[in-house]
């Protein structure tokens, strides 16, 4: 067994990328204040063919110098738009006909591996600040609230974590 190299991952060139087919999955950013944890959400959505980010009200856009440094070039084959406030992106994307989907701890949420996957629906996931989550009005105005199952001490994942957990268990079971 040995580690491949680059020229062996058969990897995607950007033209190539762009005509894939993606998974009709929006990623919401409601307010990261991380350039860092934007990055690295291109970089993770790059990766599972996602459809595009939607980054709202103070999270980051590119181009910024930390936000390239984690996206590794993601920054150029992931769509993405920007919106001044998280709900107007959410009210886009109702009328889209996307499920909104935020992944919070809330009173009423539905723990991820138990969570159905309508395979013919689009889904708008949001994620939250890195300290106050996702605002209440995103999740008053969601379809469902997923929870990430925990057993530690802690209380939440950084975001950019996140992402990749709920994304690789969506992408998995849609197939």
């Amino acid at each position: 067994m040995r580690k491949l190299k680059n020229e062996e991952l058969n990897r995607l060139q950007l033209d190539e990328y762009k005509s894939q087919k993606k998974y009709p999955i929006v990623v919401v950013l409601d307010n990261l204040r991380s350039a860092h944890n934007v990055g690295s959400v291109f970089r993770t959505c790059d990766a599972f063919l996602i459809e595009k980010i939607c980054l709202c009200g103070i999270s980051p856009c590119p181009p910024k110098k930390e936000i390239r440094k984690t996206a590794l070039g993601a920054t150029e084959s992931v769509n993405w738009q920007y919106f001044d406030e998280t709900m107007d992106c959410i009210h886009q994307l109702k009328e889209e006909n996307y499920q909104i989907i935020s992944v919070e701890q809330a009173n009423k949420s539905t723990s991820l591996e138990d969570f159905t996957i309508d395979k013919s629906s689009k889904m708008a996931l949001v994620f939250g600040h890195e300290v106050e989550g996702v605002d209440e009005r995103c999740i008053t105005g969601s379809n469902h609230v997923l929870e990430i199952p925990q057993q530690g001490t802690k209380h939440s994942f950084n975001v950019s974590v996140s992402v990749g957990i709920v994304l690789w268990h969506l992408t998995t079971n849609r197939q």
